[in-house]
C-alpha cells in the first residue's frame, strides 16, 4: 500500500474519515466547534445523520443557549491505535473541543489496557499541543471480562484524565447499555432514542469546557 501525506495512516482510513466527514451534514452555521473523535457509536452506525450522536449533540448544546457546530470524526471498527494514526487529520483546525470517545474496540478485542493508555495518551497530548480542549469519553469494562481487567481498563480513563488535567466523561453508554429499549438489534450500538441520552448527558460536561475556552 502507498504511503500518504500522513505518517501511520494507512488510505482506507483517509478514505473512511473522508467519507464519514462528507455525510456529516453542517448542523449548525455558526458557533464554537466540537469534534467528535470515535469509532462506528461517532459514526452513527444503524442510524440516519440526524438521528446520530453528533447531531444530537449539537442539538443538546443549542437547547443550552450554546451556538455551535459539531462535526463527526468517527470510524467504525476504529480502536485507539487508528484514532492516534488519525487524530490530526480527522481533527480539523478550528476546533475548540474535542470529544474523544475511544476504547470501545479495544475492550472488544480484549486488547491490553497498557496499550490502550498509550494511544489515547499520545491523543491527549496532540490535542493539548494543539490547544483543543478534550473531554476523554470512557468506556465501562463489563465485569464479565474478570475484574482485574475491567478494573485495570477503568482505570486508564480516570488517570488520563487527572494525568493531563482533562474534563472526563467516565462512560459514554451510561443508562444505554444493556437496556434493550435503547440499543439496536446487535446489542451494543445506541438507537436513536439511546443517542439522544447520551447526548443530552455528554452535553452538560462538554458545554464547560466550550464556556472556559470563550
Amino acid at each position: 500500500m502507498a504511503d500518504t501525506d500522513f505518517p501511520g495512516v494507512s488510505r482506507r482510513t483517509l478514505l473512511l474519515t473522508g467519507l464519514a466527514a462528507a455525510a456529516t451534514p453542517a448542523f449548525a452555521a455558526r458557533g464554537q466547534v466540537v469534534t467528535v473523535l470515535g469509532d462506528s457509536i461517532t459514526a452513527g452506525l444503524g442510524l440516519p445523520a440526524q438521528a446520530a450522536l453528533p447531531n444530537q449533540l449539537h442539538l443538546a448544546l443549542e437547547a443550552m443557549g450554546i451556538d455551535n457546530i459539531v462535526r463527526g470524526a468517527g470510524v467504525s471498527g476504529d480502536t485507539t491505535a487508528g484514532g492516534a494514526a488519525r487524530v490530526d487529520f480527522s481533527v480539523q483546525p478550528g476546533t475548540t473541543v474535542c470529544v474523544v470517545a475511544l476504547g470501545a474496540n479495544d475492550l472488544l478485542q480484549g486488547l491490553d489496557p497498557r496499550s490502550t493508555r498509550a494511544n489515547l495518551a499520545r491523543i491527549v497530548a496532540r490535542l493539548k499541543a494543539r490547544h483543543i480542549a478534550v473531554v476523554l469519553a470512557g468506556v465501562a469494562a463489563p465485569p464479565e471480562l474478570g475484574r482485574g481487567y475491567a478494573r485495570e481498563f477503568n482505570a486508564v480513563y480516570t488517570g488520563l484524565a487527572k494525568q493531563y488535567a482533562v474534563a472526563l466523561y467516565p462512560d459514554l453508554l451510561a443508562g444505554v447499555s444493556r437496556n434493550r429499549a435503547l440499543v439496536q438489534a446487535d446489542g451494543l450500538h445506541p438507537n436513536a432514542q439511546g443517542a439522544q441520552i447520551i447526548a443530552r448527558r455528554l452535553a452538560p460536561v462538554v458545554a464547560r469546557e466550550l464556556v472556559k475556552k470563550r
